[in-house]
């Protein structure tokens, strides 16, 4: 799950209680992972102060502007009490017209970053503090005003302190995609390099890897990655370092995997050839991760946030292998252990993610199309009836089932009288009848691949009452489902 002891993802502020607030953040939570499943989201993380959050809540107002314009001119003023007036300026700049007033101040950023460039630690702790919650404001102007800090940020993520270095790093992941002004000093300031710096020499320190996921798939998630960020990326070592993180640590949680894991599906989804992943084994580790998650999802396991690893991964793995060569797929995939795993979360997910299920019946169609292989793996392992209770479902799961089978059928001859067997055409008689077109478009090719495989099958959908479906057509269908339906019975059917 995600790490909600460590890492808070912070909607607002308002709550009688801890117990309200954590109830707030994960609903707000649940509806960012929804959204971030269906399509690519650019989020804005705040990594609370543990040792305050209680303080934070008890509190029944948060200070305002003219905290802020007292605090700012007692810090431009030495003084013994600096550490405690920069702690009063973060929580003061927890107020959204408190950063606006802070941001209008001349000189105000500038201050902060002389005290992030200080020998006290704790005031360098303080102000990139102060810094991160300007980050984390919901307007626009202000992620560009922190300009000023950046290099020093940047320069920040090879420090010793984990809490330091997830502060930089969150604050650069939070303002980043607010502005291309911001994104491109960042890139020159040498960000991708790094940040796969920090991943490798940070690769044992989960939280910071996590915080360095966060922060890459914020760019990646940026307009013109495909052409600015994601060759850079893949020259880097970040590529390697998120596909060794991908497998979970079961101590530490799912989320440094979910995060690298988003990051790979930015990188795969913005290149139409991905042949430097494929030599990196990435095919091969979503591969495997999707056999030990569909085994995870068979036994059961409802470990929260499963599903966030699961959408990713799939997606990974589908247009990786749209890009493989057929000749690798086997050294690629490896053995059929996969087909099983995909049939399965296909199955796990219908009814409570029917998205995640179609995300999974799309991966299978990719492994199926290019593969006897695999295809005769669903035949021989008995998973083609499974596949056929899909077929009345809707939600796109449907379509992606009969491309699957329409891939098992056009392999070989042989494999149509198997699928005949199991009840195929039965299958295809009710499929014919749907009112979606594209399930009717896809049955009749289908059931030309059937029908033309062997007489018998021909006159096993004669025998069943399929002429009376065709007939049909032929009065009252669309032209192009006319012009089929006319073919398959003039041409293959009539005779018998």
């Amino acid at each position: 799950m995600w790490r909600l002891n460590k890492v808070r993802h912070k909607a607002g502020r308002q709550g009688d209680s801890l117990e309200e607030l954590r109830l707030q953040r994960r609903e707000h939570e649940r509806t960012l992972r929804q959204a971030r499943r269906d399509r690519q989201l650019v989020s804005k993380r705040l990594l609370l102060n543990e040792d305050e959050e209680q303080q934070d809540i008890i509190m029944d107002t948060t200070p305002g502007e003219q905290d802020v314009v007292s605090l700012v001119h007692k810090l431009q003023h030495s003084g013994p009490e600096k550490e405690a007036n920069l702690k009063a300026l973060s929580k003061a700049l927890q107020d959204p017209s408190a950063q606006l007033a802070f941001v209008k101040l001349e000189n105000s950023v500038h201050l902060l970053v002389g005290l992030l460039t200080s020998s006290n630690a704790q005031c360098r702790l303080q102000a990139v503090r102060c810094l991160h919650e300007l980050s984390h404001s919901p307007h626009k102007n202000v992620a560009p005003a922190c300009l000023p800090a950046t290099s020093y940020l940047l320069t920040y993520l090879s420090g010793p302190s984990t809490k330091f270095t997830e502060l930089c790093l969150y604050t650069l992941g939070n303002i980043c995609p607010d502005s291309d002004v911001v994104k491109e000093k960042l890139l020159a300031q040498g960000i991708i390099p790094a940040l796969a710096t920090c991943m490798e020499n940070q690769r044992h320190n989960l939280a910071v890897v996590e915080a360095v996921g966060f922060t890459l798939s914020q760019l990646l998630q940026t307009k013109d990655a495909a052409e600015k960020i994601i060759p850079m990326v893949l020259a880097s070592t970040l590529s390697s370092n998120l596909l060794s993180v991908l497998t979970p640590d079961p101590e530490f949680g799912l989320a440094p995997a979910i995060e690298c894991a988003w990051c790979l599906h930015y990188l795969t989804c913005s290149s139409e050839d991905n042949r430097e992943l494929l030599s990196r084994g990435a095919l091969v580790q979503c591969s495997s991760l999707l056999v030990s998650l569909g085994r995870a999802v068979a036994e059961g396991n409802k470990d929260e946030g499963l599903e966030l690893l699961v959408c990713p991964v799939l997606r990974c793995a589908g247009n990786l292998l749209s890009s493989c060569p057929v000749e690798d797929l086997s050294t690629q995939v490896g053995d059929v252990h996969l087909v099983v795993a995909l049939c399965g979360l296909v199955q796990a997910y219908l009814h409570t993610q029917p998205a995640l299920a179609r995300e999974a019946a799309w991966v299978l169609n990719n492994l199926t199309a290019h593969s006897s292989e695999f295809c005769s793996a669903l035949l021989t392992l008995n998973l083609v009836p499974r596949l056929l209770q899909l077929l009345p479902f809707s939600q796109g799961i449907n379509t992606m089932i009969l491309r699957i089978l329409a891939n098992i059928a056009h392999k070989k001859q042989e494999f149509c009288v198997q699928l005949t067997q199991l009840g195929l055409l039965s299958a295809l008689c009710a499929t014919l009848k749907m009112a979606e077109q594209e399930m009717v478009t896809l049955s009749l090719d289908v059931l030309f691949m059937l029908v033309v495989s062997s007489p018998q099958v021909a006159a096993e959908f004669v025998y069943q009452g399929g002429l009376s479906l065709l007939e049909a057509f032929q009065y009252n269908g669309e032209g192009e489902r006319r012009r089929r339906a006319t073919y398959l019975l003039e041409q293959h059917l009539l005779s018998y």
